[in-house]
């Protein structure tokens, strides 16, 4: 299969959760025998930032703008299928693009779908609207469960999908005698309806008790936070350093966005690379989660400070063991990249017979672009 992108970023995981999910599952898809292009927007926070410049499983290129887009027009056109991201910059223009020009399937990866959906309800349409979900033969959602009625329902979409993200076992693995550095951390770009939950999560814990260590990773944290001096602060850590930042983690913790809590079914891809890193999870509750990981088993839940402190404290090294080896044991079953390179074939596969057909919604859809 010959497969192009039009992704948020492959080359730049400075404050993006997109180019480690891009990186992991387009990796397994060319183990597959196909061929990948990733065309990138060229934008100065990410070229200022790029840690992977020469991807060996596929073609990475950049375009200055819409206008420069064009220059890929054959590229896209010859594909057998397209997947245009969210959160791409003018990702309705984009999306138009790839639905007038590909022969292919088109179809819309949606990373953020919570996110997504609570802007259309706003009329933001800052990379998707709603007459252009039609247009798309396939809508591949990070989340699963009802999102996905709701998109067929609400939105016209052809297909809907859930592809959740993956982690990468070569890349994401355990470091036997890594020493520990820090009893709880969290890896995560700053959020506003995160920090609320990070507050409650992991800061208060800090300051209840100062004998033990935290940490804190990723950009964008305003100067005002209050940070307990028993939390390290680091401004980022890139990808080849993120399974070292779990191995010498006792637990890390998951924080997910509102939007995607009122969903649920959002799983955060530190969930499947820590748990590849034989590093158990302190994790925020919302609907669809014990159908991933089982709640006391293969992760720990908690809704504030006191269950936080009651699992740091109460969980000797045997059980934090059991809990991160069963963990370990449902993402290489269940939840690697090649797990989703497979899916993701399967899908566009089925795309493809369904959305070249003369009665495709597609096709009658770019009559009118």
């Amino acid at each position: 299969m010959n497969l192009v992108v039009l992704g948020l970023s492959l080359s730049s995981a400075w404050g993006n959760g997109h180019a480690t999910t891009y990186r992991a599952l387009l990796r397994a898809f060319a183990a597959r025998g196909h061929r990948v292009t990733f065309l990138e927007r060229d934008v100065p926070w990410y070229a200022e930032n790029r840690d992977l410049t020469d991807p060996e499983y596929c073609d990475l290129a950049f375009y200055r703008d819409l206008d420069d887009l064009v220059r890929w027009h054959d590229a896209v056109a010859a594909a057998d299928a397209v997947i245009v991201g969210s959160y791409v910059p003018d990702g309705v223009a984009v999306g138009r693009f790839a639905q007038r020009t590909a022969h292919g399937a088109v179809a819309f990866y949606d990373i953020d779908t919570p996110v997504t959906l609570a802007k259309l309800a706003r009329g933001d349409h800052e990379y998707l609207s709603p007459e252009i979900i039609p247009g798309y033969d396939l809508y591949l959602s990070f989340t699963g469960g009802p999102v996905l009625e709701a998109l067929r329902r609400d939105y016209g979409a052809p297909m809907a999908e859930v592809l959740y993200c993956s982690a990468d076992p070569d890349r994401y693995h355990p470091m036997p005698g890594a020493a520990r550095r820090w009893d709880l951390s969290y890896l995560g770009t700053y959020s506003d309806d995160r920090q609320p939950v990070l507050e409650r999560l992991l800061i208060e814990p800090a300051r209840r008790a100062p004998h033990l260590r935290f940490a804190v990773a990723g950009p964008q944290y305003p100067a005002h936070i209050d940070w307990p001096p028993n939390v390290e602060r680091m401004e980022h850590v890139g990808p080849a350093d993120h399974a070292e930042f779990y191995a010498v983690s006792r637990f890390t913790l998951n924080v997910t966005r509102a939007d995607m809590v009122r969903w649920g079914w959002s799983p955060s891809v530190r969930l499947f690379e820590a748990a590849c890193c034989g590093t158990p999870v302190i994790s925020d509750v919302w609907d669809g989660l014990d159908a991933l990981f089982r709640p006391g088993a293969e992760i720990l839940l908690a809704r504030g400070s006191d269950e936080v402190l009651s699992a740091l404290l109460g969980t000797d090294d045997a059980a934090r063991d059991r809990i991160a080896a069963a963990a370990q044991a449902r993402a290489l079953g269940a939840h690697t990249a090649a797990h989703r390179a497979a899916e993701l074939e399967a899908h566009l596969r089925a795309a493809m017979r369904r959305g070249t057909g003369t009665d495709s919604p597609r096709i009658k859809e770019r009559v009118s672009l």
